[in-house]
């Protein structure tokens, strides 16, 4: 059975809530970060949306990729989706991602945003982006406090996400 990995690019690097048996950061190449997903459930509801992260279209993301057990395959899987797909906003996708430490190549699960959901917000400009972050707050807490966390994690992975950081900037002014 081939190596079974995940590549996590927003609170999956931080929380990733299944058992692996390493990790380590990656690239993944033609999609990018984006906070373009509309939250109605972890970080926002359908009258008060936040905002979460999503891959979309173009670009390179780097983020944190995970080796899971063989034993392990279809319990994270259950867990991914009953975590990422509760809306159905992301299309689950298997990718091919660079492990920065070795160079090797692997396929990764990953979790991509549906452009065509009615949760998909898109392009959103400064000011759209820190009014829904600010608004945003569900189950999994206040929006603010995911994208400090995600930013916060990220400088810890020496990674730059200038979108992020701008809107982190508008937050503290």
């Amino acid at each position: 059975m081939p190596e079974f990995w995940v590549f996590g690019y927003g609170s999956l690097m931080w929380k990733p809530g299944f058992a692996f048996l390493d990790s380590e950061p990656a690239l993944l190449r033609g999609l990018h970060r984006r906070l373009c997903v509309l939250s109605h459930v972890h970080r926002g509801t359908p009258e008060r949306p936040g905002l979460v992260l999503g891959l979309d279209r173009g670009g390179s993301c780097h983020g944190m990729a995970f080796r899971v057990g063989p034993e392990h395959r279809a319990a994270t899987l259950d867990y991914l989706r009953a975590r990422e797909q509760v809306t159905m906003v992301y299309l689950e996708q298997v990718k091919p991602i660079t492990l920065i430490g070795s160079g090797r190549r692997v396929e990764a699960v990953t979790y991509v945003v549906d452009r065509s959901h009615r949760q998909y917000a898109g392009r959103l400009d400064d000011a759209q982006l820190a009014e829904l972050v600010r608004q945003g707050e569900g189950q999994s807490g206040a929006c603010h406090d995911y994208v400090r966390n995600t930013v916060a994690h990220l400088r810890d992975m020496q990674i730059h996400d200038a979108g992020l950081e701008r809107l982190m900037r508008r937050l503290d002014a």
